[in-house]
């Protein structure tokens, strides 16, 4: 991983993730960081990989939750 530019570049591409990719790209870290990394360097930039990763998962499972908690409620007031 690179400086700041990458760092910054990592956010703006986990942001556009939808929720199936996110999920895919934790699993990977996850699995890398798991085996070890030549550097504590690349751990740490990993780890802060993961946790934006984590982070874009959960706004996706909140989101659908209140869709699923207005959809529910819609469907209570109509019947």
């Amino acid at each position: 991983m690179t400086g700041m530019t990458g760092a910054s570049e990592d956010v703006a591409d986990i942001e556009a993730m939808t929720f199936e990719q996110a999920r895919d790209e934790l699993v990977r870290v996850v699995s890398e960081l798991e085996q070890g990394t030549p550097t504590l360097e690349h751990s740490l930039a990993l780890w802060e990989r993961g946790e934006a990763l984590a982070a874009r998962c959960e706004e996706w499972l909140l989101g659908a939750k209140r869709r699923l908690d207005a959809a529910r409620s819609a469907a209570g007031q109509g019947g």
